[in-house]
């Protein structure tokens, strides 16, 4: 290989070579685009243990975090409570969304999603945690999701469309006081779940670039 390579150069490259010893050998580069590009390239080559996977969602960069997370997202392994409880806005909202794509999350997740939604001083993790509250549909959420409804019209939107996870008499009657929301979209949506009945499946929105 090029000696002129830089490390983060031969990560990436490691996985396209299927030189997973390579990877390997640069998780622990300093560099955390570095430690980036390898456990993506492991984790391309099928080659990413679940006790790397774990160390790499406490990594002291957020860049680390937020990716590690992103590979978790696709793999079977349960979300960590603590990455709901990160400091880093774009970690967290990241790992908002994983916990919606998981199947069964537990009642700690379900419960601290609720706390994020309600309370979280960043809008998009508010709006991240109702959704993966609509994603689960979990009794739980229900009361969250339909207190989001008074919050920013983004997050009211999804609401909105979280509540179509929900069987529950209050749905409907939520539904039809949306329909006077100050937000056209919230009030398209509120129509159409009432008058179609059917789920609305929203536009996949991913967590934000760093």
């Amino acid at each position: 290989m090029n000696k002129n390579l830089s490390n983060r150069q031969k990560a990436i490259i490691a996985g396209f070579s299927g030189n997973h010893e390579l990877a390997e050998s640069l998780l622990d580069d300093e560099d955390p685009k570095v430690r980036t590009a390898a456990i993506s390239s492991l984790e391309k080559l099928g080659k990413l243990p679940k006790e790397i996977l774990n160390k790499h969602l406490s990594d002291t960069s957020s860049e680390v975090r937020k990716r590690t997370l992103e590979l978790l997202a696709k793999r079977s392994e349960p979300l960590p409570l603590s990455t709901l409880q990160d400091k880093d806005p774009l970690v967290l909202e990241t790992a908002c969304w994983v916990a919606g794509e998981k199947n069964k999350p537990s009642t700690e997740i379900v419960n601290q999603l609720c706390s994020i939604a309600s309370d979280h001083e960043d809008q998009l993790c508010r709006e991240a945690a109702v959704a993966a509250l609509g994603a689960i549909g979990s009794p739980l959420g229900l009361e969250t999701v339909l207190a989001a409804r008074k919050d920013k019209p983004a997050i009211r939107r999804r609401a909105t469309i979280a509540l179509a996870a929900f069987d529950d008499p209050k749905v409907e009657n939520a539904l039809k006081e949306s329909l006077n929301d100050r937000d056209w979209q919230v009030r398209q949506i509120a129509e159409d779940l009432l008058d179609s009945k059917r789920v609305i499946i929203p536009v996949e929105i991913g967590p934000r670039s760093s």
